[in-house]
């Protein structure tokens, strides 16, 4: 099967995206293990995951997300800015602002340039879903939980899809070691994201990233977006912050309008070409 593939990344966080509007949809049976493939840095193209652009059931634009690992996902800050761009630059949608569904919500795209979008992440939640955040004072945003008999504090937080944020001071420890030990904590029945968060100003952090089912990545919408509303929720930052990643910058606003996230930057394309992928029996 020959699969015609687009690569973009968002700061580094890299994927695989097939366009289902002029390729063939893969069959659904074989999508985990064609992300596994696709995404193998040494047996396949190399990425953070798959990514497929397809017709929605309410709006034109529909993005499935799946991990390195196969699993899928709910969103993704930086897939979701790559799609807007590509979707934009070859004419799927011709108006410079639209919406695209998720799994778990309906995200609004903004062209800003030929580089830059700015995306409408949606209001934060508690990372079960119950309900929104909202910065409320006295209220208490942190929870606990134990790794190798250290206890941890952390702030739960979904963007559609759930992250612990840990502050820390430095990096001086084995964040691969802690981070897939996090993510797969008891407390998590589905797996989490982990942002690990040192904090520069009122206007300004760094973080590091160990996403869920693709391990340690140059950067993450979500996370950014999550560690920015856990920042402001603690007390540490403004609303409006530059967020340092390692593959590059990301510029996050919490609106008090309306209790959403904003996230802006850039999208950019890496090659095309074709796969060949043998179906498995």
């Amino acid at each position: 099967m020959d699969i015609k593939f687009l690569k973009m990344h968002g700061l580094g966080n890299d994927y695989i995206f097939i366009d289902c509007f002029k390729n063939k949809t893969p069959d659904e049976k074989y999508i985990a293990h064609l992300a596994r493939a696709v995404s193998d840095r040494h047996f396949g193209v190399g990425g953070d995951g798959l990514v497929l652009i397809m017709p929605g059931e309410k709006e034109k634009l529909r993005m499935r997300i799946f991990n390195a690992d196969g699993s899928e996902a709910e969103m993704c800050g930086n897939a979701i800015r790559c799609l807007g761009r590509y979707a934009y630059d070859s004419g799927l949608v011709t108006d410079k602002e639209f919406p695209v569904e998720t799994a778990k919500r309906i995200i609004r795209c903004n062209v800003i340039d030929s580089h830059n979008l700015r995306v409408d992440m949606g209001a934060p939640f508690y990372i079960d879903n119950s309900r929104e955040l909202r910065e409320i004072a006295d209220e208490e945003f942190k929870k606990y939980l134990t790794i190798e008999d250290k206890e941890y504090s952390y702030t739960p937080v979904s963007m559609g899809n759930p992250h612990a944020v840990i502050f820390v001071t430095d990096y001086n420890f084995n964040l691969h070691r802690l981070g897939k030990q996090i993510e797969n904590h008891p407390d998590f029945p589905g797996r989490t994201n982990v942002e690990f968060v040192q904090i520069f100003s009122r206007e300004e952090i760094r973080m590091r990233v160990w996403e869920r089912g693709s391990g340690e990545t140059m950067a993450c919408g979500t996370g950014a977006s999550a560690s920015a509303v856990a920042s402001v929720l603690n007390g540490f930052t403004d609303r409006e912050i530059l967020v340092h990643l390692n593959g590059g910058d990301l510029y996050i606003e919490w609106s008090l309008d309306d209790n959403h996230i904003y996230l802006m930057g850039p999208a950019e394309y890496s090659f095309m070409g074709t796969y060949y992928y043998e179906e498995q029996s």
